[in-house]
């Protein structure tokens, strides 16, 4: 008999919105008259340092410039903070079932939580698009100094909500960060947005298309 779910754990990016990282990048940076793929393989050194919050976006933008030969200065790395703040607006989205899913949790007295690998933009990010309200828990990986997969973004969600790991479930687009949940007693969902017609998992927990597949399995 399967349990009552009383807390859905719920990754950001790619699970709940969806963020065009690369376009935004190319028109961030075109002015710079810099190469988009030495940028983007320097950026992605400090991902780590990034998500556990040991590295702002800010230094990020400062490293990356110096690394391609380029002086940070103050006001070309606030130019950058304060134009790609602008641009995120533009590429990214919600998706269309975000809403209505949180709403429908909320409806049914499930606590909520968005765990996520993630920078320090990422709050502001979801402030602005209204989300935050929307849950009961903020759990960012740049705030506690952890990651997903590893323990400690599951058990500090479950803290925060109140819940034990066997009355949650936890949602999220990649494989191994549903195993993370699995290993502590958190039920996973793998999401799989634009997968192909017939994907079958290599897992042992179930699949879905979109956050409203997920409903069933609440």
């Amino acid at each position: 008999m399967t349990r009552v779910v009383h807390a859905c754990l719920i990754d950001v990016y790619d699970t709940i919105l969806v963020s065009q990282f690369v376009p935004r990048t190319k028109e961030l940076i075109e002015p710079l008259g810099l190469p988009l793929d030495d940028w983007l393989a320097e950026w992605e050194t400090m991902r780590e340092d990034r998500d556990r919050g040991r590295m702002t976006v800010a230094a990020s933008f400062a490293q990356t410039l110096r690394a391609l030969g380029v002086e940070p200065k103050p006001e070309l790395v606030e130019e950058l903070s304060r134009r790609d703040a602008e641009l995120v607006l533009s590429y990214t989205r919600l998706c269309d079932d975000t809403v209505p899913f949180l709403n429908w949790l909320r409806s049914r007295g499930i606590r909520t939580a968005l765990v996520s690998n993630c920078a320090d933009t990422t709050r502001p990010h979801l402030d602005y698009l209204g989300v935050t309200p929307l849950v009961d828990a903020l759990v960012l990986s740049c705030e506690i100094g952890s990651m997903k997969p590893f323990p400690e973004m599951y058990v500090t969600a479950l803290d925060d909500l109140g819940v034990a790991a066997v009355d949650a479930v936890f949602i999220d687009d990649q494989p191994t960060f549903c195993v993370g949940a699995q290993a502590v007693g958190v039920r996973p969902i793998q999401i799989a947005r634009g997968a192909e017609s017939g994907y079958v998992s290599q897992w042992d927990f179930p699949v879905v298309h979109s956050l409203f597949e997920a409903q069933s399995l609440l």
